[in-house]
């Protein structure tokens, strides 16, 4: 089999399964280890497949930039958010997270909602301009153009004033083994601090994001009230059988 046809089919089985084991593709076809290594991580640098041990997992459609993910399952980010502005209490403080479906929340949010919205979006900051209950602490720092969001020092030391009821998060995989992921460091950093100064954090995931990886860790599932989903498969079954609340968007 040429490289061309042999990485071809990992695409495919990538696609028809939801993983790749380089093992067990190897025995297959009779080729090293490093051989499917070799191509899983030519895949990876071309932004196909994203790899973890011992083989790939589908990469995230929402690694995309920020306009591209605009138009990215509209209506699964819709419903997410319909189902998690409902988690906003009158007379609560939540934290939103930045992303096209916190966003989405903002505009979900009752207009005579009476709350306290912090954020380190931007663009949440002005989506919530019209609800004039609702007061907006926007907190400063580093802009990452990416997810439209602020991170760094100068965010992290100002969430450490904050104590809030429920904190929305963005990621931008969900996948029952490789956990909670995203594709920066410094922003996945960023949402483990907001985390740690709310009483519940929920994980906003319309279905695309379920399967998908991303290079970064956020958050393991234990640390999470629940998931916030319009997805209904595989990946939702075995996330309820180990323990993770589902909240069906």
């Amino acid at each position: 089999m040429l490289v061309g046809e042999r990485r071809e089919l990992l695409l495919a089985r990538l696609a028809a399964e939801g993983k790749v084991l380089a093992k067990d593709v190897a025995a297959e076809l009779g080729v090293s280890e490093d051989s499917i290594r070799r191509d899983l991580r030519d895949l990876a640098a071309a932004g196909l497949c994203q790899r973890v041990y011992g083989g790939a997992l589908p990469v995230s459609p929402a690694v995309a930039d920020y306009a591209s993910r605009t138009a990215i399952a509209k209506d699964g980010k819709d419903r997410v958010a319909k189902a998690a502005a409902a988690l906003v209490r009158p007379g609560s403080t939540v934290i939103l997270d930045g992303g096209t479906t916190t966003l989405a929340v903002a505009k979900a949010l009752p207009e005579d909602l009476e709350a306290t919205v912090v954020t380190h979006s931007p663009t949440v900051a002005v989506a919530l301009l019209d609800h004039h209950g609702v007061e907006v602490f926007l907190l400063g720092g580093r802009l990452f153009r990416h997810s439209a969001v602020t991170c760094g020092a100068a965010a992290a030391e100002a969430a450490q004033s904050i104590s809030a009821d429920v904190f929305l998060l963005g990621v931008t995989g969900v996948h029952p083994e490789a956990g909670l992921t995203t594709g920066d460091a410094d922003e996945a950093a960023m949402k483990r601090t907001l985390a740690r100064r709310a009483a519940d954090t929920y994980v906003l995931a319309s279905a695309e994001k379920l399967g998908a990886a991303s290079r970064f860790t956020v958050l393991p599932f234990g640390d999470v009230a629940g998931i916030v989903t319009d997805a209904d498969d595989q990946n939702v079954q075995e996330l309820a059988e180990r323990g993770v609340a589902i909240l069906p968007a």
